[in-house]
């Protein structure tokens, strides 16, 4: 879609040019101490790209820069891809939100429930209620993540090869009956718990459209609106552009992790949940088509009511995720911030303790990657970097002061 650029004069678009340039003043210190290996930040107003600046190393030892085509693994911000993939087969009238999963995942009838003892022996009871569409959306279906560590139920999904990775030998539709043979953490509605649930999801997809998830996304969303650098791995052609991956060192400073070259294979699992790689330009697109409501340069993926019907608290009783969530690591306060079908969504800015908008809309992934749109200001961000986990630094808090108080209109 050509290169990615500045497309206009911050202050058409009512930012402060020297303001944005606090968030380079601010990220390059990450790099030159050793906590960031590198980053790319891009802020658009409007539908322009107001701010784009790159810092520091996609690989620490060759020294190559991070740049504007660089390919970055953005975990969990394959999430809301995932999600808008959901919803377009539900325009077209493929389930309804309360339809239960094992409708179309046989494996997810009778669901059990963790009521107390060990991983190596759980008790557990019938669910009184089934897991359904919705509750993947939202994070409400009573799955988790085994790396959490905070629940006995986070160990029985270790013990079931459920860790960082998937059990060897199964492809997605045998993960998904795996997990459907583990016990939820509560009954699917009552709470809310960061979990596996979109990679589930993203098992729906396949089965409702007949398609292998990276062939439904690649057809309906990544082709259409130009998405050209993202998917589940990428060819060795684009070898030189892809950033490394690094976690912190016992003395603070990046260190590499060993991939083993895994972005050049087709996964095994194709995790709708955590497994694309993608590039600032593609994400940023992706990013627009949200913001307007659905549809760019002319290609519509979704209706506008349908944007607006994703980007709202779906929370029961409008709660936020700081009362109805259990708790698990995390970079930013839940308070003030409740979820949509497939976003997290601000409430109230005041108990956030942080400058935003109501109504904006997010998400990031594992590797320190963060996306918003924020449709009151009609801005979206995207900052891509390297560092696993996400919770290592305040870079989502302290990108949110950065963008908003640059914005002077």
């Amino acid at each position: 879609m050509g290169e990615l650029k500045v497309t206009c004069d911050p202050a058409e678009v009512g930012f402060d040019a020297g303001r944005l340039r606090r968030i380079e003043a601010h990220f390059a210190p990450y790099v030159d101490d050793g906590r960031l290996p590198g980053w790319l930040a891009l802020v658009s107003r409007r539908g322009e790209i107001a701010h784009l600046s790159t810092y520091g190393s996609r690989d620490l030892a060759s020294g190559a820069p991070v740049e504007t085509d660089t390919l970055f693994r953005i975990y969990s911000m394959s999430k809301p891809v995932t999600s808008v993939a959901a919803m377009m087969l539900y325009e077209e009238g493929a389930f309804e939100l309360t339809d239960p999963v094992s409708r179309f995942i046989p494996s997810f009838a009778d669901m059990r429930v963790y009521e107390q003892g060990i991983a190596a022996s759980p008790i557990t009871r019938p669910a009184a209620e089934p897991v359904r569409v919705w509750h993947l959306l939202t994070h409400t279906a009573g799955l988790v993540y085994g790396f959490q560590h905070v629940s006995v139920v986070d160990e029985i999904y270790r013990n079931a090869g459920f860790d960082r990775g998937t059990p060897r030998g199964l492809d997605l539709a045998g993960v998904v009956d795996r997990l459907a043979g583990l016990p939820l953490l509560f009954e699917p509605g009552s709470q809310w718990n960061y979990s596996v649930a979109t990679d589930v999801l993203g098992r729906l997809v396949e089965v409702v459209s007949g398609q292998p998830l990276d062939r439904f996304l690649d057809d309906r969303i990544f082709g259409p609106l130009g998405m050209t650098d993202t998917g589940f791995f990428i060819d060795e052609d684009r070898a030189d552009r892809m950033a490394s991956l690094y976690t912190p060192g016992p003395d603070g400073r990046a260190v590499p992790v060993d991939m083993r070259g895994a972005e050049f294979r087709k996964p095994r699992v194709l995790l709708g949940g955590a497994g694309l790689i993608s590039s600032a330009a593609d994400y940023h697109r992706f990013t627009q088509m949200l913001l307007r409501g659905g549809e760019l340069d002319g290609v519509r993926l979704l209706s506008p009511r349908t944007v607006a019907y994703m980007t709202r608290n779906h929370l029961p009783g409008d709660a936020d995720l700081e009362d109805f969530g259990r708790p698990v690591f995390a970079e930013v306060s839940y308070g003030g911030v409740g979820f949509g079908l497939g976003f997290a969504v601000v409430q109230d800015p005041a108990k956030t303790k942080t400058l935003s908008s109501a109504g904006e809309f997010n998400w990031g992934g594992a590797a320190s990657t963060v996306f918003w749109v924020d449709p009151a200001e009609q801005v979206t961000a995207v900052f891509l970097t390297q560092l696993l986990p996400s919770s290592t630094h305040p870079i989502r808090t302290r990108l949110r002061q950065l963008v908003n108080q640059a914005l002077i209109d």
